[in-house]
This record gives structure tokens, sequence and C-alpha cells, in this order.
């Protein structure tokens, strides 16, 4: 995850370097899908997960054991998701027993629109420290994407419920070429229900996201959404906005972002800015991020189905997670073996290699260039070509400010 309004703070309040890789074990954000079951049938879905039971998911106790191991491991985060993991008949038993563990962030992954009446008022009783509720567009296209009709309004209800209730909620929004175009109405929507996080995800070819790869933003308006992003995040820093925003697997848009703060500001800041996203480093999968899936098999990150590192069944976490795996071991070093762009590319340490699992889907090799990075050869240090037709951009005509003379 590239947290852009925090590093977009470091321009007005620099801060520290705090390295995030210490001694010791790696501790990763553990997301867990708790279930395959969900009642809506996105385009994106990278769980393939439908209306019907799923044989061999983790029973309740089975889920208790493992959050145990999970506390003693003393991971920084557990993020409960799905398919919907309000799905699950226990999903509210499995929750409070994770909060009475006592983890330091406990969050909520869902569609939200199971988040009604008594469900609401559960939700806000267990605490949880976010919930991150799914929506990919206004009405009709939000229902076309997640295959429901009744979607939107579902969704929305379950954000002002959980906003009513204090608990601090985001929007996730996987962007593609077929909705794109309301990105910005998107950032109002998070505005006008005093939204906390809007999170911005990038498509992943796994599950039916491979079968829609063909869906993917073309690279020009991968572009576009990054200067709406950054404007909007820089307005937000400038004029203490509550709004965060944030964007996922799509690594290249810290060098995009870095490129921004080189053409805007000092060499001096320009330095600082680029020696946070280095020690933050990109990619994180098998290193800062880890899955559990709903048969308790462990993965790479949640994308990575097809490569398993052991069975939470026979094994615990902690001890799949501190073994000889290769996959891990190889994700775990830096750099990492890129080729083609990937591995010449000037900002392998910023980046850290993009999202390995398109890659694969794409080339077979999980070591080969990621085809979704939007940024031209020169951007990377590769040459001095111009831009191609592709990477062309519309000019942006939203609400621009300066960020030159906003503070200096």
């Amino acid at each position: 995850m590239f947290r852009l309004t925090q590093y977009m703070r470091e321009l007005v309040e620099p801060t520290p370097i705090r390295e995030r890789r210490g001694s010791g074990p790696v501790k990763p954000v553990v997301i867990w899908n708790l279930t395959r079951r969900c009642n809506l049938r996105c385009r994106h879905c990278y769980t393939t997960s439908a209306d019907v039971s799923f044989p061999g998911e983790l029973s309740t106790d089975q889920v208790k054991g493992v959050m145990q191991d999970l506390k003693e491991f003393g991971i920084p985060a557990l993020i409960l998701s799905g398919g919907e993991p309000m799905s699950r008949p226990d999903f509210f038993e499995l929750a409070d027993h994770a909060k009475a563990l006592g983890f330091r962030y406990l969050a909520l992954s869902t569609n939200g629109t199971r988040i009604m009446d008594s469900a609401a008022e559960r939700v806000a009783e267990l605490g949880f420290d976010y919930v991150g509720i799914s929506i990919d567009g206004i009405g009709a296209k939000n229902d076309w994407f997640r295959g429901v009709d009744g979607a939107y309004a579902a969704a929305l209800h379950g954000v002002r419920e959980c906003k009513k209730r204090g608990v601090k909620v985001g929007l996730r929004f996987t962007i593609t070429d077929g909705n794109a175009h309301m990105l910005e109405d998107m950032l109002d929507l998070c505005d006008s229900e005093g939204v906390d996080k809007f999170y911005l995800s990038h498509l992943v070819y796994a599950g039916r996201g491979d079968k829609h790869r063909g869906d993917d933003t073309q690279h020009a308006r991968t572009r576009r959404a990054m200067d709406i992003l950054i404007d909007r995040a820089w307005v937000a820093v400038a004029e203490n906005e509550p709004l965060e925003i944030v964007t996922g697997n799509n690594d290249a848009d810290a060098v995009y972002f870095l490129k921004w703060v080189q053409r805007n500001f000092d060499e001096k800041r320009a330095a600082h800015v680029e020696e946070h996203l280095g020690a933050w480093g990109g990619n994180s999968s098998g290193l800062g991020v880890a899955n559990i899936d709903p048969l308790g098999q462990v993965h790479p990150d949640t994308y990575w189905s097809d490569y398993t590192v052991g069975n939470v069944k026979q094994t615990p976490f902690s001890a799949l997670w501190t073994g000889e795996d290769p996959m891990l071991a190889t994700l775990r070093q830096r750099p990492r073996p890129l080729k083609g762009r990937c591995g010449a590319c000037a900002f392998k340490q910023v980046c850290g290699g993009n999202t390995r699992i398109r890659a694969l889907q794409v080339s077979g090799d999980p070591w080969a260039e990621d085809p979704a990075c939007y940024l031209s050869n020169a951007e990377i240090g590769l040459g001095d070509e111009e831009f191609t037709d592709r990477l062309k951009v519309t000019p942006f005509r939203g609400k621009r400010h300066d960020p030159a003379h906003r503070f200096f």
C-alpha cells in the first residue's frame, strides 16, 4: 500500500526516517480470507467467490487457534476479509475473539451490504480500528461491476451506519477502463459522507480479475487518475482536510509521485521524500504482508493463490512464515531478481518490483516486468524517448493548486 497522503505530508512537516525492517523475523500484516462465500459477484474478485457454501473452510475453533498463534507471533495488524467475511455465521464470535486477544490493529474488509441495524451496532461495539468498504462506482455502475442490483445503495447505507456510530471508514475503489471516469465522483462521495480514507486499488490479474484483465486501465488513464489523486492529496494536506488517500497494487505510484515532487520542489525536499520512499521499499508481498485463505493455506499475499507456503491446519503460521520457503526468501531479497524493464529500472529501491503476480500471469515468470507499470522508459532511467501515444494524457481540468508557493 502506498500512503500518498503520508508522503505528501513529508513535504510540509519532514520527519526522521523510521526503518520498517528491523532485526529478527519479519512480522507481516495478515489479510485473512475467512470465507469464500459472498453475496455479490464482482468482476475483479481475486477469490472467485460466490453465494454458496465451500467445503473445507476452517472451523470456529481452528480460526481461534490460529488467531492465538498470530497474537503470540506479534503481527502488527490483522485484517478480516473474504469473500464477504460477514457471511460466516460465526463472524461476530470470531471478531470478538480477535478483539479480546488484543491485536494492535484490527480491521474489517467488507462489501458493506450487511452492515445494517443490529449488525451495525455489533461492528461499532467491537471497536474495529478501521472498516474498509468496497464501492466501484456510483449507482448502477457499481451494481454492474459487483453483479447485483442494489449493491450500491446497500453499501452506502453501510458506510452511513458506520459513520453514524463513530467507526473509522474507508472506501476501496478498483479502477478499470469502465469506471475510471468516476474517480472524481468517488472522491466527492468521500467528502460528502465524511469518509476517512480513500483507497484506489489497481486491477490485479487473479481470479476473475485475471479473466477480465482486458478491463485494466490504459496507461494514460492510470496517469490521469494519479494526477487527480496527487492534486486532491495536496489540497487535503495544505488545507488540513481529513481525507487520507492511499493506493494499492501498483507501486509505480510511488515513483510517479516522486517525479511530481522533483518537478515542484527543491532538491533537498525531493531527496528527503525519496529517502522515505526507499525506506518503505515498495511491494511487500512475502515480507510485510501475508495471506491466509479460507482453507487455511498461507500465501505471499492475497493474489498468489497458486503458490502455497503451507497450511495452518498442520503447521502454525509463525513456523511457516519464519521457515525456509524458497519463494518467501526470494521475495525478501533486495533487490529482487527482476527482469526486463523492472530489472533495469533506476527506482527498484522505491517500487520493489511492483506486483509480481501480474508478471507471472502474463509471462509465466514471476520476475518478469510488471505489464501495469505506466511509467515511460525515460522516467525510469532507460532512455530519452518521447511518450508514446498511449502515454499522452488529456490535460487535467480539476482544481489545480500550485504546490511551489503554498508553504515555501
